[in-house]
């Protein structure tokens, strides 16, 4: 594993990448409150600064916020 800190990471999202700001194996979906291991984290807003862990998830954040 690359993320070798254990728990929640906390992250700024940029439009296309993310800083790690405190280390951790993983962050939250917005959306499902599942945790997503940073090495798969794929999906994120920067403007709400929330993760998805997929394609849908972020699909829903976006409905939510009354964007999509």
């Amino acid at each position: 594993m690359f993320f070798q800190k254990q728990g929640k990471a906390q992250l700024h999202y940029g439009s296309s990448d993310f800083t790690i700001l405190e280390g951790g194996s993983y962050v939250t979906c917005a959306v499902t409150g599942e945790k997503i291991p940073l090495e798969e984290l794929r999906y994120w807003n920067d403007e709400r600064q929330e993760a998805y862990k997929d394609a849908g998830a972020a699909l829903k954040g976006f409905q939510r916020a009354g964007v999509a």
